[in-house]
């Protein structure tokens, strides 16, 4: 998200969508993601530019990612704009006896015998991440997600930004969590890579933190904070300073100030553009309310702990959005009276607080709020029954209905 004059808050997003390169036939995950890019540009490189989308490479060859190449000023219309990009992608990717598939884990791969990494051109950064961490595991390399980018326009916007963002990434599974199997087999997490994802840098751990942000809101005081240790701790292992920059934050939304945006990185990717600009949408009208103190001042928000935050996260991790919350403080934050209620009541309450019946979005949160986050829609699909065939049966129609653009039903 780059551009000459900075937006201000929630007049500038940016949008990336992480997909899986499958088999046409077997669906099992295909390392061709150079190829694409070859076929689409003329030559293999990480980026290809298309007008105002970009298409680029994501560390294991199997992954390819499509964005918004710079801010844009609105959601409204930008399923049906990355719906035509999926399209081209598949058409590109046909040739090759391939198609894209969606959700943000495979549900068979073995990524210790299947990852290959990006081999080509400028891959210092991914050798570094290698070495240090080892990429061949479920957390690295079977991760696919959404990033929702958020610009700000300095200090006191990106503070109060940061603090609206904190209150809700706890939530955020309970919307997008579409990760519910490993290896052929439900992993009783509804979302698996969100798993993997807080657990997988425990080697360095200031990295991720609790995955929730220190209270920070400030430039100053998260580099302090955050920034200056993990670049000290990682030091070590890094001599040559290839990570030590914004991007090596982990936490569940990073500042981006090079880009001046917070990038949100817990959303699972869903089955189709219209359901993750349909959760994008959501999360938006809440930030938006939150930030004009619609139900409590900032100071209050402000003010919340990471620890309740982290313990929410993990439970909604594991439940998603039959997570019972009975926090009082919590809910509070969000005008709410009740002594305890679901995750997906939350969210249904939010909904109808900040967003109007006739959003362009609606329909589709509306699959999401009533039927459940994809995962939940994925374990009902396949039943008791975890047989190849019958997986193989429910990812097909996940890839058709990416190619359609439909929402998923069980």
């Amino acid at each position: 998200m780059v551009k000459d004059a900075t937006p201000h808050i929630f007049a500038g997003f940016g949008v990336e969508l992480e997909y899986m390169i499958v088999s046409q036939g077997s669906l099992d995950i295909l390392p061709a993601a150079d190829e694409l890019l070859l076929a689409a540009a003329g030559r293999v490189q990480n980026e290809v530019e298309m007008d105002d989308f970009a298409w680029s490479n994501e560390l294991a060859l199997h992954v390819v990612e499509l964005k918004t190449n710079g801010p844009v000023a609105t959601l409204n219309g930008m399923a049906g704009r990355f719906q035509e990009q999926v399209g081209r992608v598949n058409s590109l990717l046909g040739g090759l006896g391939a198609r894209l598939m969606p959700t943000a884990m495979h549900p068979w791969m073995d990524p210790q015998r299947e990852t290959r990494l990006w081999p080509h051109g400028s891959r210092v950064i991914y050798e570094a991440y290698n070495r240090i961490f080892g990429c061949q595991g479920h957390g690295w390399s079977n991760v696919q997600s959404t990033h929702l980018n958020l610009a700000f326009n300095g200090d006191e916007e990106f503070g109060r930004l940061h603090a609206a963002i904190r209150l809700l990434l706890p939530l955020l599974p309970a919307l997008a969590a579409s990760s519910p199997l490993v290896e052929g087999r439900a992993s009783g997490q509804l979302d698996t890579r969100l798993e993997y994802y807080r657990c997988n840098q425990q080697r360095v751990p200031s990295i991720s933190g609790m995955v929730i942000p220190e209270p920070a809101y400030t430039r100053k005081d998260y580099e302090e904070m955050i920034l200056s240790r993990s670049y000290r701790d990682i030091a070590p292992h890094d001599p040559d300073g290839i990570l030590q920059f914004e991007w090596l934050n982990s936490r569940g939304a990073i500042a981006r100030f090079d880009r001046s945006a917070m990038e949100i990185r817990l959303l699972d990717i869903q089955e189709c553009p219209m359901a993750d600009l349909a959760v994008a949408a959501a999360i938006v009208a809440v930030l938006r309310a939150l930030v004009a103190e619609r139900w409590q001042p900032f100071s209050r928000q402000a003010a919340f702990g990471v620890e309740p935050l982290a313990e929410l996260f993990i439970a909604v991790i594991r439940d998603g959005d039959r997570t019972v919350i009975a926090d009082r403080n919590f809910l509070g934050l969000f005008g709410l009276e009740e002594e305890k209620m679901t995750a997906g009541e939350l969210w249904q309450a939010l909904a109808a607080q900040t967003m109007t019946p006739d959003d362009p979005y609606r329909p589709a949160l509306e699959v999401i709020l009533r039927q459940g986050p994809l995962g939940r829609r994925i374990l009902r699909a396949v039943g008791s029954g975890f047989s190849h065939g019958k997986l193989q049966e429910v990812y097909a129609r996940l890839c058709s209905c990416l190619a359609a653009g439909e929402m998923f039903t069980a």
